[in-house]
């Protein structure tokens, strides 16, 4: 504390009202952090106590990704602001879980306008004929401690073709900022761009794409 600062806190400590705003200073500090101890979740990162139900993306805390190497100079990245997903799940029949998701292909945000621009173009997403890229799961196999490959369907520019999503259980827990069980997940899909049709600059533009997520699902009520 320099001088000036402890000038000004002898002064507030000296005169009535600035006892009274030192005080409220100090009670809002304690009340901050006894709100962050009564509202910080407990998170549980056993998968066997992962509440049953259906679950609905928080849109608000989770992110979609693509990275692909650009001719050995760097790994470029790409993000999509739009998306929904839902999940359907019983700890006691892993396997029988339920996943699909719906991407609005138009939400691609490179940083960089006019380039977005042209990965909506026919010559990479084709987006005017292809709003959409959509996922369902027809499979799911546990693999590890709180992972699982996730089998399914991806639908990109009109072509489906069978993809494995890897998939983490982070951990869940009550939220008493959203009012329900919540439950994060994060998860990636390498996946063939030319299966799809995305083969521009093939054989000098990689091929493999990996997709990352990082998602959080709220429990719905009564589900």
């Amino acid at each position: 504390m320099d001088r000036r600062e402890a000038g000004l806190t002898t002064y507030l400590k000296r005169s009535a009202a600035g006892g009274v705003m030192l005080l409220a200073a100090l009670g809002l500090a304690g009340c901050n952090t006894l709100a962050a101890t009564f509202l910080k979740p407990d998170i549980d990162t056993a998968a066997a106590t992962l509440p049953a139900g259906n679950y609905t993306l928080d849109p608000k805390h989770a992110s979609l990704f693509f990275r692909i190497n650009h001719l050995g100079y760097s790994t470029y990245v790409g993000r999509f602001e739009r998306f929904e997903a839902s999940l359907t799940g019983d700890p006691a029949q892993p396997e029988a879980a339920q996943v699909t998701a719906i991407v609005d292909m138009a939400s691609l945000n490179v940083a960089n306008p006019e380039f977005a621009t042209q990965l909506m173009g026919p010559d990479w997403f084709d987006a005017a004929r292809f709003p959409q890229a959509s996922f369902r799961t027809y499979g799911l196999k546990i693999v590890g401690e709180n992972e699982a490959d996730i089998s399914g369907e991806l639908t990109l520019k009109g072509k489906t073709q069978a993809v494995i999503i890897r998939a983490k259980l982070n951990g869940s827990a009550y939220d008493p900022l959203r009012g329900a069980e919540v439950v994060g997940f994060s998860a990636t899909l390498p996946m063939s761009r030319s299966v799809f049709g995305i083969d521009k600059y093939s054989g000098l533009l990689a091929d493999e794409v990996e997709i990352q997520i990082e998602a959080e699902f709220i429990r719905q009520t009564g589900g």
